[in-house]
Formats: structure tokens, C-alpha cells, sequence
């Protein structure tokens, strides 16, 4: 059996492939079984396997990839970060059930990235003081009914920026989603925030050290400030630009969608009044227009005295689920699937039967709770 350290290394070595992106290296990891089976199989093994060319074996087979790894270790271990495998238990599971979700993540910083609550905020770089108020007061008056809730953004100008800041003042945790590695912040205008939210919060990236924050990167990384929440907010957009891209990825996830509206003549509510048009996202006036769509209660633990002593007939799998979604106002079916020790598959058909029973009902974004 591996140990963490060689686990680890084989881990980076599948993102360091020329050529192998991350559903081809899920792909990978389902036939051959492991990360190290990748390399060890050999080349005959390899080329058996559908889909995969000589020209992949070949990347495969570079030493040049272990170099990077090994490089890449080093950076890892002298910067004490923390590192997610498309396996692990921990890695951010509402991320997890999208399919073109990252292999391996980098993180610096304290906030849980499973928190039972999690909301990216997105929007125009060119922000307007409308879109920086509704900001500041909407993170104020939500961190009053959930303070733990966890506000995710990508640290660029504009309304990113805005929205870790106003996070920052409410006392809420907040997460950057990088383009680029973590060698580095940009724009480097807001390094301080970026230190003040490894405080309370932290920095998120696919993306090894030594990556520039190419334009194709902050695509990349827009699908997973979309795929990591339970909700995405559009603040203030034109007709083009990254936040819409990153509303049409959160739609494609089945993601809830909220978007700000203003007014017509507004360059920067033209986006947000599109996507409402549309049917794409739906109206978002304050914290607790919010928290009536997201059905958030007002207070973070629920107690349901009354139905616990209808539930005296639970099957022990039914009564462990019923014990974890007590704790919360929802919980991500895989977060169930972890706590509860009940395979993914076989949790399904309980949770089925739970729901026809009138016990429970499901949320979007595989997300569950109880009636």
C-alpha cells in the first residue's frame, strides 16, 4: 500500500500529462484502477485501453512528467498546502458530481470546502456602486441569519473582489478561486485581501505553480467557482463576459441561479436582466429573497420534535440519514453518503423510499432535506 507521500505524487503526475485532460484521466483512474496503475501498467496496457492514441502512451510514458511532479511536491510540501484527489472523501463534493470536475485541487487556507452552506458570487469587472452596495449589504444581512455560510468569488476586479471584501466584513469565510497557481496573486493589487482571506477563508486552484493567469485559465476556473456552490449569484454583468459564462455552467450543473436586476439603460444590468428574461436565473432583490428560494431557515439548526416521533419505525439506514439531515437545514447527497458510511448507489433507493414516504425532499443541486 502507497503511502500519502508517493500517493501524492502520482496524483500530480496525472495533471502533468501533455494532452490528458480531466475526463480522459478519470477515464484512467476507472479502467486502470489507481493513479500509480496509470504509470506502472505499461505501454501494451495502455494501448488497449478505447479511445486512448500513441500519442497519449507516449505523454504517459514521458519522464518529463515526473520531473514536474516531483518539482511540484516540493512546492506543495514547502508551502504547506493542502491537496484534493478526485477520491478523496474531502474533496469538494458538490464539485465532485460535475463531470468535467478537476483531478487535483491546491489549497491554502482554514474554510471548509464542504461547508453546509456555500454561495459564489460573480460578476463585471468594471463594477458600479450599485453592484458594490448590493454586495456589502446583502453579505451583512445573510451572515445575520447564517454566519457560517461560505462565500466563494475569483479574486478578480470588479464585483469578485467586492463580494470577498463585503465577506470579509460580515465575518463570513471566503474562498478565491485562482487562474493561475498559487506562486503567485492577481491581479497583485489585491494581495492583502488574499492574505487577510487565508485568515478567514482561503485560495483555491487547479492550476500547478509557475501558471500564468492565461485568458483560457479563468474559463477553467469559472467552472469550479459554478460547480462548488449550492447557489450562484450574478451581480452585474454586460451582455458578454465571464460571469455569464459561469451562469451557463451552473445551469448546465443544475445549479440555482439568482441575477440582479437594474435598469434597462444600465450597460452592466444588461447580462443580469437577460439571464432573468431568459428564464435563466431567477430575480435576487436582497438576503432574504434569497434565503426564501434557497429555503434557508432562519436559524441554522433545525429541530423537528413532532416527526421524530412519527420516524420510531426507520430502518437503521433510513434513522442514520434522518440523524444527519437533523443537523442542517440541507446536506449534499455525497456529504450523506460519507457521514452515514452508505455507498452512493445503494443511498439513492433509500433515499427514494424516504421521499415517497413523505419524509424527506429533494433539493437542487443533489441536495436533500428534511419535511
Amino acid at each position: 500500500m502507497m503511502n500519502q507521500q508517493s500517493q501524492l505524487f502520482y496524483q500530480i503526475a496525472l495533471t502533468q500529462i501533455k494532452g490528458v485532460g480531466d475526463i480522459i484521466a478519470r477515464n484512467l483512474l476507472d479502467i486502470m484502477g489507481s493513479e500509480e496503475a496509470v504509470f506502472k501498467s505499461g505501454r501494451k496496457a495502455l494501448m488497449a485501453i478505447h479511445n486512448i492514441s500513441a500519442k497519449i502512451v507516449d505523454a504517459i510514458l514521458d519522464p518529463e512528467v515526473f520531473r514536474l511532479a516531483e518539482k511540484e511536491m516540493k512546492f506543495v510540501e514547502k508551502n504547506k498546502l493542502k491537496t484534493y484527489f478526485i477520491k478523496d472523501n474531502n474533496y469538494p463534493l458538490r464539485l465532485k458530481d460535475c463531470t468535467d470536475a478537476p483531478i487535483l485541487l491546491y489549497y491554502k487556507g482554514n474554510a471548509d470546502l464542504n461547508n453546509q452552506k456555500i454561495v459564489s458570487i460573480v460578476g463585471t469587472r468594471k463594477s458600479t456602486n450599485y453592484g458594490n452596495s448590493f454586495c456589502e449589504t446583502f453579505l451583512q444581512d445573510l451572515a445575520l441569519k447564517h454566519p457560517d455560510v461560505l462565500i466563494v468569488s475569483g479574486l478578480a476586479y470588479g464585483i469578485d473582489i467586492q463580494a470577498h471584501r463585503s465577506a470579509l466584513k460580515a465575518g463570513l469565510p471566503t474562498v478565491g478561486v485562482l487562474a493561475h497557481g498559487l506562486d503567485r496573486i492577481y491581479p497583485s493589487v489585491h494581495r492583502k485581501t488574499a492574505v487577510d482571506m487565508l485568515e478567514q477563508g482561503g485560495l483555491l486552484t487547479e492550476f500547478p505553480s509557475n501558471t500564468e493567469p492565461d485568458k483560457h485559465n479563468f474559463v477553467r476556473r469559472n467552472r469550479i467557482v459554478a460547480g462548488m456552490a449550492d447557489a450562484v449569484i450574478v451581480v452585474e454583468s454586460d451582455m458578454k463576459g465571464g460571469s455569464l459564462i459561469t451562469a451557463d455552467i451552473a445551469n448546465s450543473y443544475n445549479k440555482q441561479i439568482f441575477s440582479l436586476p437594474g435598469r434597462i439603460s444600465d450597460p452592466y444590468s444588461r447580462g443580469c436582466n437577460k439571464l432573468i428574461l431568459d428564464n435563466k436565473a431567477g430575480v435576487i432583490l436582497s438576503a432574504d429573497d434569497f434565503m426564501d428560494n434557497m429555503n434557508w431557515s432562519n436559524t441554522t439548526t433545525k429541530t423537528v420534535p413532532k416527526q421524530k416521533e412519527l420516524f420510531l419505525n426507520l430502518t437503521e439506514e433510513q434513522q442514520k440519514i434522518y440523524d444527519v439531515l437533523q443537523q442542517s437545514d440541507s446536506t449534499h447527497v455525497n456529504l450523506l453518503s460519507v457521514e452515514t458510511e452508505i455507498p452512493v448507489s445503494q443511498l439513492f433507493f433509500i433515499l427514494l423510499e424516504m421521499e415517497m414516504a413523505g419524509l424527506i425532499k429533494p433539493q437542487p443541486g443533489g441536495m436533500y432535506q428534511l419535511i
